[in-house]
């Protein structure tokens, strides 16, 4: 600290008092007493205490006023003059011990574009609606493109991610005449077109060379029972005098049970189902599930399916609702192991085709064999 600091010399014009007994004080209005310059009066001066610094409370408002700052030498009550005010204090943090304003809650998001996805869905609905009534073999040609591209996103998955070269052209091939074999010669055909199918994914995968030949063939052999397989048995559904109204039944159940597990869900759900799997997926939600399901297949077997219960409807959305939360666990295995979020960007709000089958598939051998055991296979 510098000696102008410190005020004058003990002795000089401000104080009062003996200079060889008791501390000598400032008058008021003096300059701060501090180490005297001179030394033969310094030694006629007892030694002024002399204190640290002391961090100011006064504010801006006392440098305002002129009243006495604490810090510096004792007994300093001189006038300040007025110090620029930092730009940081203006808004000074708050003090780290403070009370702090608990965050606001976080508002439950979807996660996808619901107005992106409600659009396709709606849009996606009609033409299956219109192609199932109108004339079937139309609805078995949507089910032929829906296999081919479902199978063209996972086949492209794999290769992206695993290395994974399973043939996309027999698979393409086996897998559209796999469909429509079943719809023509029933489970018998979707049988032998299955057969056919696996047989020529082995032979187009040798005119490469063979490393990875098992993986790859394995793979391909996994896709052709994964899509094409499973969704032959909607085209057998159709086969049956009321086909049509038992395909509408199966798409109903299935969309109202993942509709009833993300409703629930979301609203309600706290307990996870599978967290390693898909970490969204809540008991509350699976509950909702099987609830929704249960009540539209009711209402479904009443109305729509001749010859149907009210009953049968009720283990019939129970089933649904099981096999439609496996299907999606087993997809959500599939992506999770490939570190992908969804199979596809070909429908907006949705993924791609196999996010949308994959409650779809395995339910559909389930809804077709019910349906023969209760109403018979038409």
């Amino acid at each position: 600290m510098s000696d102008s600091s410190w005020g004058p010399p003990v002795g000089q014009a401000g104080y009062w008092g003996s200079s060889e007994g008791g501390p000598v004080r400032p008058a008021q209005g003096a300059a701060p007493a501090g180490p005297a310059h001179d030394a033969p009066q310094a030694q006629q001066t007892r030694p002024v205490p002399i204190v640290p610094d002391v961090p100011a409370y006064g504010g801006d408002q006392d440098d305002e006023r002129g009243t006495a700052r604490l810090g510096g030498p004792l007994f300093r009550d001189e006038t300040f003059q007025h110090r620029p005010v930092p730009a940081d204090s203006q808004n000074p943090e708050p003090m780290p011990d403070a009370p702090q304003p608990p965050p606001a809650p976080k508002k439950k998001s979807a996660g996808r574009d619901l107005s992106a996805a409600i659009g396709v869905g709606v849009g996606l609905g009609v033409v299956i609606i219109a192609s199932l009534f109108i004339v079937k073999a139309v609805f078995v040609g949507v089910i032929a493109i829906a296999v081919v591209v479902g199978l063209w996103e996972l086949t492209s998955r794999l290769q992206e991610r695993k290395a994974i070269k399973a043939p996309l052209v027999p698979l393409a091939v086996g897998g559209a005449a796999m469909v429509v074999a079943g719809y023509v010669r029933g489970p018998e055909g979707a049988w032998v077109a299955m057969a056919l199918t696996a047989l020529a994914v082995l032979a187009w995968r040798m005119t490469e060379p063979p490393e990875g030949y098992l993986k790859d063939v394995t793979a391909g052999v996994f896709a052709a029972f994964y899509v094409p397989f499973l969704a032959t048995f909607v085209a057998l559904m159709l086969t049956a005098d009321d086909g049509s109204w038992r395909v509408l039944t199966f798409l109903l159940l299935t969309v109202v049970s993942d509709t009833g597990a993300y409703a629930v869900g979301w609203r309600f759900g706290k307990h996870k189902l599978a967290p390693r799997i898909s970490p969204g997926k809540t008991r509350e939600g699976l509950l909702g599930a099987v609830l929704f399901a249960m009540v539209a297949g009711a209402l479904c077997m009443h109305f729509l399916i001749e010859g149907g219960t009210w009953w049968q409807g009720l283990l019939l959305g129970l089933a649904v609702a099981a096999s439609a939360t496996l299907g999606d666990l087993g997809e959500s295995m599939i992506k999770r192991d490939l570190g992908i979020k969804d199979m596809g960007t070909l429908l907006p709000g949705h993924g791609g085709i196999m996010d949308r089958l994959d409650s779809l598939l395995p339910t559909a051998p389930v809804v077709w064999l019910l349906m023969v055991l209760f109403v018979g296979g038409g």
